[in-house]
C-alpha cells in the first residue's frame, strides 16, 4: 500500500524527491486554512509541517490514518504530543539539522554585542565617528551560562572552545556533562555567569521562566542571548532589567509577541511599549527568528526528516 504524505509548508526539494524515490505518494497544500486540510486529512498516512499551525486535539480526531507527523525544526510545541502519542502516531523533529547555524548564530551575536557593532555600524552610516562610545569587551576570561544542554546547547558549547572561556550549563537532565561544557545547578550558573544563551523548548515549564525574579537572583550584570522560544522571556522584566543595568545587552532571534505562523510580528497592531525600547536601544541585537535559517541547514533539515521518515517504514 503507498503511503501518502501531504505537505503543509515548502521545504528544500530533496525532502519531497527523495520520499518520492522511496516510493511515498507526495501531495502539497501550502494555502489552505487549518479546518479546509481537516476535512481531508483522513486521506493521509503522513503529515510534513514547518509552522503553518497548531495540530490540536481536533485536528488528530480527524487523521483517523495519520502514522506520522515530521515537523521540519526543531521543537514540536506546536503538536499535542501526549495525544498524537496515544493514538501510536510517530512523532518526528529534526533538531540536528540546524543545532550549527544556532550555535554560530549565537556566537555571532555574543561578539556583535560585545563589540558594539551593529551600533558602531549605524553611527558610521550616519556619519558619525565615536571611537570612545564604542570601545567593547572581551569574551576572554568571561564565565558562559548554557541553560538547555540538547542540540542547540551542546553546539555552542563547541563552538565556544576557541575561546578561553569557562562554559558552565544547566538541564534539567542529570550527568550529560561532556568535554565542552561543566553542569552546574541553577544557583550557580547564577552566581558565576556573566552571559546566559537560552537553549530551552518551549513548554510550561519554561513558559515565562526568565522572569524579573530569575533575572535578581544573578548575581553578576549580564548579557542574555535568547535563540530558542520568545516566551520563554518576560519581555517587560528584561526591560526594566537592562533599564537598570542588571542586563548589559540582549540578542534577541525570537521574541514573546512572535504568532506562531510568524507571518507578522504581532498578534495585534499594537507595539508592545516593552519592545518599543528593545527597537530602539542601541545594545540590543534584533534577528527575525533565523538563528537556524541557514541555506546549509535548509537542506540538512530536510535530509534529517527524510531519513527519519524511512526509518519509521524500516523497522
Amino acid at each position: 500500500m503507498s503511503i501518502k504524505v501531504l505537505h503543509i509548508d515548502s521545504n528544500h526539494p530533496i525532502l519531497w524527491q527523495q520520499l518520492e524515490d522511496a516510493g511515498f505518494e507526495n501531495h502539497a497544500d501550502f494555502k489552505s486554512s487549518k479546518e479546509e486540510i481537516e476535512a481531508k486529512i483522513q486521506d493521509y498516512n503522513g503529515i510534513v509541517i514547518r509552522s503553518r499551525f497548531k495540530i490540536d486535539k481536533t485536528f488528530l480526531d480527524k487523521a483517523t490514518n495519520l502514522q506520522f507527523i515530521a515537523r521540519v525544526g526543531a521543537g514540536l510545541e506546536s503538536i499535542d504530543c501526549d495525544y498524537a502519542e496515544s493514538k501510536g502516531i510517530h512523532l518526528i523533529a529534526a533538531p540536528e539539522g540546524n543545532r550549527n547555524a544556532v550555535a554560530e548564530h549565537s556566537l555571532g551575536v555574543i561578539l556583535s554585542l560585545f563589540n558594539n557593532l551593529n551600533q558602531a555600524n549605524a553611527e558610521i552610516k550616519s556619519g558619525q565617528w565615536n571611537r570612545e562610545s564604542n570601545r567593547g569587551h572581551e569574551l576572554d576570561g568571561k564565565t558562559v551560562g548554557i541553560i538547555g544542554y540538547g542540540n542547540m546547547g551542546k553546539a555552542f558549547a563547541k563552538k565556544l572552545r576557541g575561546f578561553d572561556v569557562e562554559v558552565i550549563f544547566y538541564d534539567i537532565l542529570e550527568n550529560i556533562a561532556d568535554e565542552n561544557a561543566r553542569q552546574v545547578s541553577l544557583q550557580e550558573l547564577q552566581q558565576k555567569a556573566n552571559v546566559l544563551s537560552l537553549h530551552l523548548p518551549w513548554t510550561p515549564e519554561t513558559d515565562k521562566m526568565v522572569n524579573a525574579n530569575f533575572i535578581n537572583a544573578f548575581a553578576k550584570p549580564f548579557w542574555i542571548i535568547n535563540t530558542s522560544r520568545g516566551k520563554n522571556i518576560v519581555t517587560a522584566d528584561l526591560v526594566a532589567a537592562m533599564k537598570s543595568k542588571k542586563i548589559l545587552g540582549a540578542g534577541l532571534d525570537v521574541l514573546e509577541y512572535e504568532k506562531l505562523s510568524f507571518e507578522t510580528l504581532f498578534q495585534d497592531k499594537n507595539t508592545p511599549e516593552a519592545f518599543q525600547y528593545l527597537l530602539e536601544a542601541k545594545n540590543v541585537l534584533l534577528t527575525p527568528h533565523i538563528a537556524g535559517w541557514t541555506f546549509e541547514s535548509h537542506e540538512r533539515l530536510a535530509q534529517v526528516i527524510v531519513d527519519k521518515i524511512k526509518a519509521v517504514y524500516s523497522k
